[in-house]
């Protein structure tokens, strides 16, 4: 049988994340497909795209070594620009790739910018699409990644999904139900996959921390860093709570200058609250696994602490992940709110850790559902093709 051809594509940390266990995933099958030498059992020859929308080493080649994935087959370098100017570079850089590989499925993977650009530009090639991580919504259209998640859905052939209500929300945008998959949360699985590794990191305790000593701030989103009053609010919080809670806070290079400003009034009260650079994978799954509470306005981490049973609180008054709230360890608080934020903390300091739920299929197998999805398709397309 001929091979498959999977060009996946990546572009940010969330991306790498997912799509590590993927891999995996694919080698696994592709090995059973060897060993039992069936002609009839389908092969998929992933071709790795880094589009290079994360280029820095933090944010990038690090997140590759933690995740053992394996070196890009293409790298486009489009680098940093505005959501126009970064969409505009991947479409134009990532089209004659296209064209010359032709392949039979294009992957993409949650809801940054390369994501759409990926998927617009190989629907208008006529190349099937896959999502990754498909039905979420906030119900937010100011974020820019709810306009990604919706577009790159209504292109796709096949819609993978974390979770029942994302099926829902698909449903209720006209989407067909042959296309939609419901096989689970990959960001889970690479937490199964890395977490024996990131234990043994006590990274915690080369910071000075003790188990459950300690608080976790994660914080990049644009309405939350670029409005320096919301980023002055929240830091003010920060602050406060810290007192009561050491806390670390890694900060993501879109916040770094914003931060130094804001910090430079608050030197003198804020020893409590360390910043560092950002963390690799491995070093922040250590430190969140042992985090008495977390902080953040990240989806992904969201997912994690529930996952992890460690408390969570998203500065954010929506959330495309609502499974966190109603099954798990998540709490939102607007980000304007700096009295609630603080109060909220101070709840969850007085109630014992909560239990580890996982939803249903966050179980480390979500990406061997998706090869075996993907495998089937292609199968009865090569049929197809063969027939006519």
């Amino acid at each position: 049988m001929t091979p498959c051809t999977l060009l996946i594509v990546v572009g940010a940390r969330p991306n790498f994340m997912k799509v590590a266990p993927v891999l995996r995933a694919l080698t696994k099958s592709n090995d059973r497909s060897a060993a039992v030498g069936d002609a009839d059992l389908q092969v998929l020859r992933p071709v790795l795209v880094h589009t290079g929308q994360h280029y820095d080493p933090s944010l990038s080649d690090v997140f590759f070594g933690d995740l053992e994935l394996p070196q890009p087959h293409h790298n486009l370098g489009v680098g940093s620009g505005s959501h126009a100017q970064q969409t505009a570079a991947v479409m134009t850089a990532i089209e004659p790739l296209l064209i010359d590989l032709a392949p039979d499925l294009v992957l993409t993977v949650g809801d940054v910018n390369s994501t759409l650009a990926a998927a617009l530009t190989a629907a208008k090639l006529r190349l099937p699409v896959a999502h990754v991580e498909a039905g979420l919504r906030s119900r937010d259209r100011s974020m820019p990644e709810e306009t990604n998640r919706i577009l790159t859905d209504h292109l796709s052939e096949l819609l993978f999904t974390t979770c029942a209500d994302a099926d829902q929300n698909l449903l209720d945008e006209g989407i067909d139900g042959d296309r939609i998959h419901f096989v689970g949360n990959p960001m889970i699985d690479a937490l199964v996959h890395c977490v024996g590794a990131a234990r043994e990191r006590r990274a915690w305790e080369s910071r000075g921390f003790a188990p459950r000593g300690y608080g976790l701030v994660t914080l990049h989103r644009p309405e939350n860093v670029d409005d320096l009053e919301t980023l002055a609010s929240l830091l003010g919080a920060l602050v406060e709570l810290s007192r009561r809670l050491p806390l670390l806070f890694p900060v993501h290079l879109r916040t770094r200058d914003a931060l130094a400003g804001c910090l430079d009034g608050l030197a003198a009260t804020a020893e409590p609250l360390t910043v560092t650079e950002p963390l690799g994978y491995l070093d922040f799954l250590s430190l969140m696994i042992e985090a008495r509470l977390v902080i953040t306005d990240s989806g992904g981490v969201q997912e994690e602490t529930t996952a992890l049973g460690v408390p969570c609180i998203t500065a954010r008054t929506t959330t495309e992940r609502p499974v966190t709230v109603t099954e798990g360890t998540n709490r939102l608080v607007s980000p304007t709110d700096p009295h609630a934020l603080v109060s909220t903390a101070d709840a969850v300091l007085t109630q014992p850790m909560p239990t580890a739920v996982r939803p249903a299929l966050w179980d480390g197998h979500a990406a061997e559902r998706i090869v075996a999805v993907i495998a089937a398709w292609c199968g009865r397309r090569g049929k197809a093709v063969r027939q006519k």
